[in-house]
């Protein structure tokens, strides 16, 4: 018996279609390795119509009232608690992600985002009008950008997708989002979801590739081209979008240091760390995956982290004892292997290091230790559930070796110092300082960070205002 596949389309101008030439992509389950659906593979025809929508929208769109886009993201907010149980379903089959963590971990955030980007849809103003000519009056107004190109990644994207249309929406820009081609299937039905509250072409969502991506950019009509995603997808965007001066937002790679210092309460350290660590399969640009320890302490936290790695439970999505699912894709379950397979001989592997299950793509929770800072798996984003350890004699050489990356996203320090914290916050290089915790977010504070990391800001008053523009308005009084 055969089961008939899914088949996921593009929503262009009001309406799901195919993609014009016809073309599909697989869509696998991870926890399974099993296709389940089908998704369209869109090229220029489909990227032109998705542009064309999202250009004849805009006018009416930008001219509608802060008051009047917040109401519409309200009816959004409130479509996504109602369909909620849709939206994991979509989303847990996709990612293979655990459902209960799922709906109590992404479910309300993405609602409190989408809530908080209502609001902001009111603050959209320029400075007091002023004379700073005699005789004449300046003005500065704050308006959307334009037609926004946007592409999500593959590890959260429900909660990417929103982080995406938000603060576009919310400005009074009009969208061309695309998914990840690994993970389209909860996009198509926020299409589904959003489509019925907002006018024809305000909201569109293309699947496809990398080159439909490409073609995104490269289009002429965005004034905007937002990603997030891997460095080497942030550098082609970033060079794609030069050739026509487009604006440019990136959110990329992440290498997080976690800087452990001596007066730290060890379990509790290690139990908050852990779980940052390995949440999400390590698929978080933020994730705690990059730990600094004092070496008065260093023996002892290793063992410790090693025991709740080996604690730590990976498995299928209605296992609600399990921490976190497979990793996305096959790609990425070998990546990451390659990680383990290619350590250097100085390195020892305390915990996991190895996949899991026969079917899937589950790997254990894996701590390394004895690593050097210019190793391999220090350097580099392994994006999995990997937590390396690292020594450190001093405040110095913690920093010395935090700030040693070419990524400069997310960091965390912990310490009972009150100065040392202070200290630490204003030297590490990273867009994001946590001090005693790692990784909560909340809709009011900016996500984004440095370096290789990209440029711009997710979520916050900023991540808001980088969808808009200034205008100078200046008029004679006489």
């Amino acid at each position: 018996m055969t089961t008939e596949l899914r088949r996921l389309r593009n929503y262009i101008n009001g309406e799901f279609r195919d993609a014009a030439d016809g073309r599909t992509i697989d869509v696998v389950n991870p926890a399974t390795g099993e296709v389940f659906a089908t998704s369209p593979l869109s090229g220029q025809a489909d990227v032109d119509a998705a542009m064309d929508a999202a250009a004849a929208a805009f006018p009416a769109w930008r001219d509608t009232t802060p008051a009047e886009r917040q109401k519409v993201l309200l009816k959004i907010a409130d479509a996504f608690e109602e369909r909620a149980a849709d939206l994991i379903a979509a989303e847990v089959e996709n990612t293979g992600k655990p459902v209960a963590l799922t709906a109590s971990e992404e479910i309300p955030p993405m609602v409190d985002q989408i809530r908080f980007f209502a609001g902001a849809a009111r603050l959209l103003e320029g400075r007091s009008a002023g004379e700073y000519m005699e005789g004449m009056t300046s003005i500065v107004r704050r308006e959307p950008v334009g037609v926004c190109a946007q592409v999500a990644p593959w590890n959260y994207p429900m909660m990417m997708a929103v982080w995406k249309f938000a603060p576009a929406l919310a400005a009074g820009n009009t969208v061309v989002l695309k998914p990840s081609d690994t993970t389209p299937a909860s996009t198509v039905l926020i299409a589904e979801i959003i489509g019925q509250i907002v006018p024809k072409g305000v909201f569109n969502v293309i699947c496809g590739d990398r080159e439909t991506g490409r073609a995104m950019v490269e289009h002429p009509t965005p004034a905007m081209a937002s990603i997030t995603g891997s460095v080497r997808a942030g550098m082609q965007v970033a060079e794609s979008a030069a050739k026509d001066v487009k604006r440019v937002h990136l959110e990329l790679g992440g290498k997080a240091p976690v800087v452990v210092f001596e007066d730290t309460d060890i379990a509790k350290a290690v139990e908050d760390i852990s779980v940052a660590g390995f949440f999400n399969a390590g698929q978080d640009c933020t994730a705690a995956t990059r730990v600094l320890v004092h070496e008065a302490i260093h023996d002892e936290f290793v063992a410790q982290l090693a025991k709740a790695a080996t604690d730590t439970k990976t498995g299928q999505p209605d296992d609600e004892d399990v921490l976190y699912g497979p990793l996305n894709n096959a790609n990425q379950l070998k990546q990451v292997s390659g990680f383990i397979d290619r350590l250097p001989a100085h390195a020892k592997v305390e915990a996991g290091g190895h996949q899991v299950g026969e079917k899937g793509y589950f790997y254990a929770p894996t701590v390394v230790s004895g690593l050097k800072q210019d190793d391999e798996i220090v350097q580099n984003e392994v994006f999995g559930p990997v937590i390396t350890v690292q020594s450190f004699r001093d405040e110095e050489q913690a920093l010395e070796y935090a700030n040693g990356v070419e990524f400069a996203l997310a960091s965390s320090v912990w310490t009972k110092d009150h100065a040392r914290a202070m200290r630490m916050s204003r030297s590490l290089d990273f867009g994001c300082v946590w001090i005693n915790t790692h990784i909560p977010l909340v809709a009011e504070m900016p996500h984004g960070g440095y370096k290789k990391s990209g440029y711009g800001k997710d979520l916050s008053a900023y991540g808001f205002e980088d969808y808009t523009r200034i205008k100078h308005v200046m008029t004679s009084l006489g």
